[in-house]
C-alpha cells in the first residue's frame, strides 16, 4: 500500500467476509498486548456476525483492508430506545492520518442514526490523546456524570480488567 491513501470505502461486513477483517482484528487485539490467534479471532467475529451481535465497517482501498469499527447494538431502559457500543476502532498504522478514523466514526453515526438509536458510546484509554482529540473533534462528549466499572469473571482477570491491564503497560 503505498503511503498516501488516494481512495477508500467503508463498507459493512457480512458473516461470508469476515476473512477480510481477521488480520486487522488480530493487529488491534495485538496492540493492546493480547496474544495474536487468527482462528480465534475468526471464529468470534463470525459468530457475533451470524448471530447479529455485532456490525463491522471496514475501510477498503481498492482490496486492502486498512481499518475496521466494531459496534455491539444493546438497549438504553432510559430512552426505551437501541444504543450502540463503538467497541472497537482501529486503522492501520501506516494508514492513519488520512481521514479512515473519521469516516469510520461518521459511517458509525450514521448506521446508528438509521437504526433509530438513541446515541452511541465507546471507551478509550486515559493516555490516548490522540484518539480523545478525534471523537471530540467529531462530536463526541465525555462522561462526567457516570463512573465505568468492570467485573472480571475469568480466573487470569481476578486483579484486574483486561483494560486496565493494557493501560498500564502503556498501550495508548
Amino acid at each position: 500500500m503505498s503511503s498516501q491513501i488516494s481512495a477508500f470505502r467503508i463498507r459493512r461486513v457480512g458473516s461470508t467476509e469476515v476473512r477480510s477483517v481477521v488480520p486487522l482484528f488480530d493487529a488491534y487485539r495485538r496492540f493492546y498486548h493480547r496474544t495474536s490467534d487468527p482462528p480465534a479471532a475468526y471464529r468470534y467475529l463470525r459468530e457475533r456476525l451470524a448471530r447479529d451481535q455485532a456490525i463491522i465497517l471496514l475501510a477498503q482501498e481498492k482490496t486492502e483492508a486498512l481499518g475496521f469499527a466494531l459496534i455491539y447494538p444493546t438497549f438504553s431502559s432510559l430512552a426505551l430506545r437501541p444504543l450502540w457500543i463503538l467497541n472497537d476502532l482501529y486503522v492501520r498504522p501506516e494508514a492513519r492520518r488520512g481521514g479512515i478514523a473519521r469516516q469510520l466514526l461518521g459511517r458509525a453515526e450514521a448506521e446508528a442514526r438509521a437504526a433509530r438509536a438513541a446515541g452511541l458510546i465507546l471507551d478509550t484509554a486515559r493516555g490516548n490523546r490522540a484518539a480523545q482529540r478525534l471523537y471530540s473533534a467529531h462530536g463526541w462528549v465525555r462522561d462526567e456524570k457516570f463512573l465505568h466499572y468492570e467485573l472480571a469473571l475469568g480466573p487470569s482477570e481476578r486483579r484486574s480488567s483486561p483494560v486496565q491491564r493494557a493501560d498500564r503497560r502503556g498501550a495508548p
